[in-house]
């Protein structure tokens, strides 16, 4: 098992009273993880929090950055942003950010089910309505 590092032990610290957050190691960075869902990474020693269309405008309007990493071509920008600086170390000021990050992964997983189940839905049968003499 990979070895957490001290940034990734204190920010798992901090986010202690969102409930039992797990760390895993990943590409190089950490992925934060709680119920099983990721709604956090660790990269280059920096927090970044899930983002999406509904969360990413209070991040945007907050001062935050996105996590954006040097693709083949171009960089490529993640649905992960950084925390208010103001939260950065602050655990009751981080807390409402990770909550928002949490809903978005949540909301992920529940596009991600509801795409899958459709897909797997049976086509329906197709009756004739013509009745037989």
């Amino acid at each position: 098992m990979a070895r957490t590092d001290s940034f990734v032990e204190y920010t798992v610290e901090l986010l202690e009273k969102l409930g039992p957050v797990k760390s895993r190691s990943m590409f190089g960075g950490w992925g934060l993880y709680l119920g099983g869902r990721m709604f956090g990474l660790i990269a280059g020693g920096q927090l970044f929090l899930k983002v999406d269309e509904v969360t990413k405008p209070d991040f945007q309007a907050a001062g935050c950055r996105p996590f954006i990493y040097e693709g083949m071509k171009t960089p490529v920008e993640m649905g992960y942003w950084t925390p208010p600086a103001d939260a950065a170390d602050d655990a009751y000021a981080l807390l409402p950010w990770a909550r928002k990050a949490v809903d978005a992964a949540n909301r992920a997983a529940l596009k991600k089910a509801q795409k899958t189940a459709r897909k797997k839905a049976p086509a329906k049968k197709r009756t004739s309505r013509v009745k037989p003499s």
